[in-house]
C-alpha cells in the first residue's frame, strides 16, 4: 500500500471547532479513514478526527507560510 501522509493522529485537548463540510467532502474522509486504518473499515478513525490532522499537515508543509512566518518572526 502506498504511503499516506497521516500516520499518527495525536491524542491532544482538542478545543471545540464546528465546520460545515459536504456531503461529497465527508464520504471522501470517511473513505480516506478506511485507507488510513489499512482498508479495514471497523475501527478506522471518524472522519472528524482526519480533519486537524489533515490541516495540521498541509500548513507544516506549506513552504510559502514557513518563509511568511520566519520574515514575520525575523528582527
Amino acid at each position: 500500500m502506498t504511503r499516506l501522509k497521516l500516520a499518527d493522529l495525536a491524542d491532544e485537548k482538542p478545543v471545540r471547532l464546528t465546520v460545515e463540510l459536504s456531503t461529497r467532502l465527508h464520504r471522501e474522509l470517511a473513505a480516506y479513514a478506511v485507507a488510513v486504518n489499512e482498508g479495514e473499515a471497523k475501527g478506522a478513525p471518524a472522519p472528524e478526527r482526519l480533519i486537524p490532522a489533515m490541516i495540521e499537515r498541509f500548513i507544516a508543509t506549506d513552504r510559502t507560510f514557513a518563509k511568511a512566518r520566519k520574515v514575520a518572526h525575523s528582527p
